[in-house]
């Protein structure tokens, strides 16, 4: 549907692009955020640098991972260190992270709209934010829950209380043994709820979230929506900007506004109806308040 080409609008007008998003803020009769790894990072939650040396240096010298994304694909030979590693990066991730402005700030300028939130983020920010559960759609998983890793059947488990004792007791970068998760059902290992293959499960509480969804979406055809995207970038452009895009051009009366470091562009087919804002998105959140 759209050219190669694409429209890209720099800080050089920054300051009319602010007052533009704000006047679309107010007048949109909807706001449908998209949110990806971008707006965590401007929250202060980096997975690479000084962050990931104060809680990993030991993983650092002893296998050379450079940082908490590659950490999570490294072939480790067992279980007990498996289960180190991801524990100690579900605590630093999850349960012991504190809730950031930018998500605060987001809150703020959306909460008395009609919004719903379409995310890619796995770390529970916009719930600890205070963000409506059920305006939520967790797509890619999350950091607190666990499948079978089979998966012989199509349910999620949390794993707050078994993440926190193997956090507390893990020595020499291994877990005790008995802490290893195993099924309940086929007694297969457990593993993360996060998408990176054909057997992540999409549960009950997915597909309810996924309704709600499309349900926010059908019932707001035509009316006056801003697709806010914020942090996208271009490893599954499919979830998130795509459609967006593709809504804006279908729906003359939607607005597209883009806010990302580096990478703020939008087709050249919605071009007059985008707002494109290379920046750091919490600073612009907080120029918006």
């Amino acid at each position: 549907m759209f050219l190669r080409k694409t429209i890209t609008t720099f800080t050089n007008g920054f300051s009319e692009q602010i007052d533009k998003l704000k006047k679309n803020i107010e007048k949109a009769d909807a706001i449908l955020i998209g949110a990806g790894a971008g707006l965590s990072a401007s929250a202060g939650m980096d997975y690479g640098g000084e962050r990931f040396e104060r809680n990993f240096a030991d993983f650092h010298k002893k296998y050379g991972i450079q940082d908490m994304y590659s950490g999570g694909f490294y072939p480790f030979d067992t279980l007990e260190e498996y289960w180190a590693w991801w524990s100690r990066h579900i605590m630093v991730n999850r349960y012991e992270a504190s809730v950031g402005k930018p998500y605060q700030d987001l809150l703020d300028l959306v909460k008395d709209k009609d919004y719903f939130v379409l995310t890619t983020n796995v770390d529970h920010q916009f719930q600890l934010a205070g963000f409506d559960k059920k305006r939520l759609f967790y797509t890619q998983g999350d950091y607190g829950l666990w499948q079978c890793s089979r998966p012989c059947h199509q349910k999620t488990y949390d794993n707050e209380k078994t993440v926190r004792q193997m956090a507390a007791l893990q020595k020499d970068m291994k877990i005790p043994t008995e802490l290893i998760p195993k099924c309940p059902v086929c007694g297969s290992p457990m593993t993360m709820n996060l998408r990176c293959d054909t057997t992540f499960v999409q549960d009950e509480g997915w597909y309810a979230a996924s309704n709600r969804y499309e349900d926010f979406i059908r019932r707001r055809q035509g009316m006056r929506i801003l697709f806010l995207e914020l942090g996208v970038g271009s490893n599954t452009p499919g979830i998130i900007k795509y459609p967006f895009w593709q809504m804006t051009y279908q729906n003359p009366k939607a607005v597209y506004a883009c806010i990302n470091y580096g990478e703020a562009y939008a087709p050249k087919e919605i071009g007059e109806r985008s707002i494109c804002i290379d920046g750091d998105i919490g600073e612009v959140l907080k120029e918006l308040k």
